[in-house]
């Protein structure tokens, strides 16, 4: 088992080489002279399970340094070495680098060694509930889109295809948060479980509602909230879902939280991606669906939907689609119409990318039981394309 990785940061260089004395014989020692230095190590030779850094170094003080170290690797534990009692120091420090631990300047080596084992032990908490809630909410969301695939083809092919133009715009306008509105995307269509197939279908091509159809409709945002409540880490999701369909808000970093800006922007990108697939579902080509879009500018936000239009107008770059029979179909092929069984009962979405189980079920049926060819999408490697 590889030794826990430390990083000391001090100005004079005979403290950090006491430092590595008392401490090399537990943890791989990383040492670095001021801060500008340490962030430069924190970035080339990070992570790290506890940063130790000394309070007065000229140029980028003790609490500037943790500070900084807080917003580029949080689950980092950070302490505090310090020589004077600066209270206002001190202060600046616990509110900017969220400290762990100060310790005072010289430090016996004996509670030095005991402050990084609690450090590091706090570390493998913090990592660990992480890695536990990542894996809960993995698990969750698959569970809820694989019930979503199995009992709605309908709402599945669409909440695939809305996921896919929300992927490729957040790549587009290079978003540094992209997993909250693909999650958003995947379980947009969700709450669609609780329709009857035939207002599913009725919602899915744009047709005429009923007064009490159009009742279970509105209800639906309600139906997403009660579903994902109890799921961790899904604040910005569920925020997202609930904005989406509502009047455009300029967000505002200058007095809006980093959550409510995320979930306005996410917003944006769910809404044009429902929207132009709602277009293209009724039988609008994408560059209609896309002027059609513009027509409605004050609805997006322009630098969105412009940077959309480049992906999806009519400059967007054509995709070949194949007619194949049902024997032919691979896993990752895409459709690029809806797949019916011979009855007419809707069995894929136009837009759903085809999965092993998939492809085992469509073996199962006797032949003709699906109606064929089936038109897919071709993309990805060579391997992919049928004979």
């Amino acid at each position: 088992m590889s030794a826990t990785r430390v990083l000391c940061v001090d100005d004079e260089p005979q403290v950090i080489d006491g430092l590595v004395l008392s401490l090399g014989r537990s943890y791989e020692v990383q040492r670095a002279l001021g801060g500008a230095e340490g962030l430069v190590v924190l970035r080339e030779r990070g992570p790290f399970a506890v940063v130790l850094s000394d309070m007065r170094m000229p140029g980028m003080d003790g609490a500037t340094f943790l500070a900084q170290v807080r917003q580029c690797a949080p689950d980092t534990t950070r302490m505090l070495l310090t020589g004077h009692a600066d209270l206002e120091a001190t202060i600046q420090a616990v509110n900017e680098g969220q400290i762990f631990r100060f310790l005072s300047k010289p430090c016996p080596p004996d509670a030095l060694r005991k402050a990084f084992a609690a450090a590091a032990e706090q570390h493998r908490l913090v990592t660990g509930e992480r890695v536990l809630l990542e894996e809960t909410l993995h698990g969750s969301i698959k569970a809820l889109v694989d019930v979503l695939s199995l009992t709605n083809p309908i709402a599945f092919g669409r909440a695939t295809r809305i996921k896919q133009h929300v992927s490729e715009l957040a790549v587009k306008l290079r978003l540094p948060e992209r997993w909250q509105v693909e999650v958003a995307a995947m379980l947009s269509q969700l709450s669609s479980i609780v329709l009857p197939p035939e207002t599913v279908e009725k919602v899915y091509f744009g047709g005429p509602l009923t007064a009490h159809e159009a009742d279970q409709v509105a209800r639906l945002p309600a139906v997403t909230e009660r579903l994902l409540a109890h799921i961790p880490r899904l604040e910005v999701v569920r925020g997202i879902l609930a904005t989406y369909g509502k009047s455009r808000r300029r967000p505002d970093p200058a007095h809006d939280d980093a959550d409510g800006v995320l979930v306005e922007r996410g917003a944006q990108l769910l809404k044009i991606a429902v929207d132009f697939d709602v277009l293209e579902a009724q039988g609008n080509p994408a560059g209609v669906a896309v002027g059609t879009m513009r027509g409605r500018a004050e609805c997006y936000a322009p630098e969105i939907f412009e940077a959309f239009a480049a992906l999806r107008g009519a400059d967007a770059p054509t995709l070949e689609v194949r007619e194949v029979p049902v024997a032919a179909i691979r896993e990752g092929m895409v459709f690029a119409e809806d797949v019916k069984l011979a009855t007419g009962t809707l069995l894929a979405a136009r837009g759903y990318e085809v999965t092993a189980s998939f492809v085992e079920r469509a073996r199962n049926f006797r032949p003709g039981f699906i109606k064929e060819p089936v038109r897919v999408i071709l993309r990805g490697a060579p391997g992919d394309r049928p004979a």
